[in-house]
């Protein structure tokens, strides 16, 4: 049996639901139709930042060997507005780590953007912030030679009936299209890696 770990803040946690309504137990869910030797350990840790995530690395992969390690990390650097290098810095230095770590390992990235609304008259700080936000995780992915998520949060992030009541965090419904969104570059990775019956 081979580990996916899933290393994330809150909405990788499944924040305010049942733990099996996170997506990644939902992928797993998914591994198992599938049947393929996989077991998914979830790292999510609500609120973390990349500077968090970075921090708390080593104690994760200390604890359990992973096959195949999934970065979902960055959301709440963008909500606090954290400067774009930092985030990429802190990215990189978590991927670095877990290349050093485990250097057979499948990297994943999955990549975000930033929610925010804003209208032909809005704020143009903002606007920059968000473009640069966005373009920071698929350059780190081609870096490292990681599968890439385009966007975790597509077609979840400003769909209300797909949300908590906080408008920010996706609901049972909200993370099984996480699940699908993760899966679409997931699960061809894994079928291809998993090891031929005979």
């Amino acid at each position: 049996m081979k580990n996916i770990l899933f290393f994330g803040d809150s909405l990788t946690a499944g924040y305010g639901l049942p733990a099996a309504a996170s997506f990644p137990a939902l992928v797993q869910q998914k591994i198992d139709a599938a049947q393929l030797p996989y077991k998914v350990l979830n790292y999510g840790v609500s609120g973390d930042t990349t500077a968090g995530g970075r921090a708390r690395l080593a104690a994760a992969l200390a604890r359990q060997p992973a096959d195949v390690f999934v970065l979902a990390l960055g959301a709440n650097d963008g909500i606090r507005s954290v400067p774009i290098p930092d985030t990429s810095a802190n990215l990189q230095a978590i991927l670095e780590a877990v290349r050093e770590a485990l250097p057979a390992a499948q990297l994943v990235v999955a990549g975000l953007e930033f929610p925010f609304n804003v209208s032909p008259l809005g704020n143009h700080r903002l606007v920059r912030y968000a473009g640069e936000f966005k373009a920071v995780f698929r350059p780190l992915a081609q870096q490292f030679g990681a599968a890439f998520v385009p966007f975790l949060l597509e077609g979840v992030l400003g769909h209300r009936d797909l949300n908590l009541a906080d408008g920010v965090h996706p609901n049972a419904a909200g993370q099984q299209i996480l699940a699908d969104n993760v899966w679409a570059v997931l699960g061809p990775l894994l079928a291809q890696r998993a090891p031929s019956a005979g």
